[in-house]
């Protein structure tokens, strides 16, 4: 039987309309009239429900130690709650460009005014040279149209990279095209000179993985061994994903 659905909250902003709904045990978070940006399981704001999701957890465990995130764009926050609760982060900085964002991620999807995050409100291309330099950087900026402008911008992209500390990951959830390539293909693979990996997913995105320099591998073993450890408190396995990834083509 279909489960009811129930308007939590709705916004208008400069940027359109933003709503807040629940179905059952879950509940979501859409720009404009019915584009989901966000899937929040009430009882575990931490889990991550889509692969894409998982796929950019999967990411940052490229990562052995991270100590510093910088996410550009927060969405409900799911993700920014998975890295808080499982990794050994310190500090976490996230650029959104919508007030009303996190104002309802923590008044209904469940976003904890954690002492390490701190959000400032901004367009990202803007204040990204204002942020501190980070182990770990997100880049998932979607509005009800699909990905922002940013996702193909080559000076934005490249100063993203240049953000990373020495042995840092940029991390961007990049919309898919038919063929099963991120958008921008060859943009990408010029800017970071096919020095990166794919990880395709399900709901039909591509997860880019970017090392900070040409001389920084993806150690899959160690990704593999860290993912596997981390599974019993995740509450499922990083094993399809870790399958999926494959270098830039």
């Amino acid at each position: 039987m279909e489960k009811e659905e129930r308007l939590l909250a709705e916004v208008r902003d400069a940027f359109g309309l933003i709503r807040v709904l629940e179905v059952g045990d879950y509940r979501f978070l859409e720009f404009g009239a019915a584009v989901e940006q966000s899937c929040v399981f009430t009882a575990d704001p931490a889990w991550l429900e889509y692969d894409y999701t998982r796929a950019m957890l999967l990411g940052a465990l490229c990562h052995p130690q991270p100590e510093t995130a910088l996410f550009l764009g927060l969405g409900a926050g799911n993700l920014t709650q998975a890295c808080l609760k499982f990794l050994p982060l310190e500090d976490v900085e996230v650029i959104e460009l919508r007030p009303a964002v996190p104002e309802l991620a923590m008044r209904y999807l469940g976003l904890q005014d954690d002492p390490r995050l701190y959000i400032r409100i901004g367009d990202a291309t803007e204040l990204l040279e204002t942020a501190e330099t980070a182990d770990l950087i997100f880049v998932d900026l979607y509005n009800d149209a699909g990905p922002d402008a940013a996702h193909l911008a080559w000076t934005f992209l490249k100063r993203c990279q240049e953000k990373l500390n020495p042995g840092g990951w940029l991390v961007i959830n990049q919309w898919g095209t038919d063929d099963d390539r991120p958008l921008g293909a060859a943009l990408i693979r010029g800017l970071y000179h096919r020095h990166y990996w794919e990880c395709p997913v399900k709901e039909g995105n591509v997860v880019v993985l970017v090392p900070a320099d040409l001389e920084q591998m993806l150690d899959v073993a160690d990704l593999r061994q860290r993912a596997e450890a981390l599974a019993p408190r995740l509450g499922y396995s990083l094993d399809s994903l870790i399958e999926a990834l494959r270098p830039a083509s």
